[in-house]
């Protein structure tokens, strides 16, 4: 059963006003004039709610009802022997006042509430950065889990990296910026690490080659120096002679056919060639080849030069062959014209008499050596000679000239194939 407070009772309200409520009003809807179905009020009816729904006024203030227990009731609506102990409490109930934990009035002396209205507590607002609240029933099955601790690899994994994130977002700016300078640096660092390491790498190969190079230049003067020792240490007497220097004297004086009738051994006239030279006496040259005489390899055929006057006489004649044909071998420049007297020799086959000694070689060796762009490599010796004789009571001047190339050799890598040529001539 409800009981309407005395005060309610006091104030006259009767349930002709249109002013009572029910218990509550969470249960039935309010209509318009505060009820919430066609109920009439209690004074209306049999004083019984059985079987109807509870009215509150448009204040929200409950009516008196019988819960048709049909039970007597009395003026306070009380059941015949029930009192309030305390009117007052009653009252304050029903009127709202808060009441201290003695259940008296909480108002100071004036009459003025002395306890302050609760602040009001806000509800959460759900924003679109707030996680979604998972519902009572799942939450309590979670909590059993695992008291709300992530689960599965996977879900561990999100973990950590949420964590990472959240501790990197808590960074402050300039230890963000602090931390890419340092890896800006660090991979700076290790560039210029590897450019050092590749430098030294290539200047050490530069520096091998360079060794490598300057070695083998050693060893191949080395082999060349073997090589003419061993040369210098064969007798000449082991190369057999196989041509003959002819007499070049004979010729002077002589038409160029009668020159090629005193040569004989095939000897072939080629086309003259003129020679217009201010104050010299020859003014044509013939080159006549001995075609009977044995060609070498390297310098062909042995061959005769004449040089004509204005009237056709020779007064000059001139001889050209190899060394190795004349039986001279593989001698070394400076052996072949200290030693083996090359020059003198071949002058006198010619019929110029010079006496041994008078072709001397100089001293420097460089004078009549040419060297390759690096400096060690020989790649000619040439050097002339020239002086006078009497013949037949007559000065005569001669000229000689030896000359070994090197080129073939050098590409080869074999002394052996070095051209080594002789060259006399004798004026009238």
């Amino acid at each position: 059963m409800v009981r309407r407070s005395k005060r309610n009772r006091d104030a006259g309200i009767s349930a002709d006003d249109g002013n009572a409520m029910g218990l509550t009003e969470a249960f039935h809807p309010v209509s318009a004039d505060g009820f919430t179905t066609a109920m009439p009020p209690v004074d209306e009816g049999d004083g019984s709610v059985v079987g109807e729904d509870i009215v509150v006024d448009e204040e929200g203030v409950f009516e008196e009802v019988d819960l048709g227990d049909g039970e007597v009731l009395d003026d306070e609506g009380l059941a015949a022997g029930e009192s309030f102990p305390d009117e007052a409490v009653f009252e304050d109930f029903y009127a709202g006042r808060p009441l201290d934990a003695d259940g008296a009035d909480a108002a100071d002396a004036d009459g003025a509430d002395a306890s302050p209205v609760p602040d009001a507590v806000p509800l959460g607002v759900v924003t679109a950065d707030a996680a979604p609240t998972k519902p009572a029933s799942k939450a309590a099955h979670g909590a059993k889990k695992g008291d709300g601790a992530s689960r599965g690899r996977h879900a561990k994994h999100a973990s950590e990296m949420n964590e990472k994130a959240r501790k990197k977002a808590e960074l402050p700016e300039y230890m963000r910026k602090s931390r890419r300078m340092r890896r800006i640096l660090i991979v700076v660092i290790i560039l210029l690490v590897l450019i050092l390491a590749a430098m030294v790498y290539f200047g050490v190969q530069l520096y091998k080659e360079a060794s490598s190079s300057a070695v083998q230049q050693a060893l191949s003067s080395e082999q060349e120096v073997a090589a003419i020792a061993s040369e210098d240490a064969t007798d000449s007497a082991d190369a057999a002679k196989v041509t003959t220097v002819p007499d070049l004297v004979s010729l002077l004086g002589h038409t160029q056919q009668e020159a090629i009738d005193i040569l004989q051994h095939g000897a072939t006239a080629a086309e003259p060639r003129a020679v217009n030279e201010e104050g010299n006496p020859i003014k044509s040259e013939v080159r006549v080849a001995l075609t009977a005489e044995p060609a070498d390899s390297r310098t062909g055929t042995p061959t005769v030069y004449l040089g004509l006057d204005a009237d056709g006489k020779i007064i000059q004649a001139g001889y050209s062959t190899s060394t190795s044909s004349l039986g001279y071998g593989s001698l070394s420049f400076a052996d072949a014209v200290r030693t083996e007297h090359i020059i003198e020799k071949t002058l006198a086959e010619a019929g110029v008499s010079v006496p041994e000694g008078a072709v001397e070689l100089p001293e420097d060796a460089e004078s009549y050596t040419s060297f390759d762009t690096d400096g060690t490599t020989r790649t000619k010796e040439y050097c002339s000679f020239n002086g006078e004789v009497d013949i037949d009571g007559a000065p005569h001047a001669w000229s000689a000239v030896l000359s070994y190339d090197y080129s073939m050799a050098n590409a080869s890598d074999n002394l052996a194939d070095t051209v080594r040529t002789i060259f006399i001539y004798v004026n009238s």
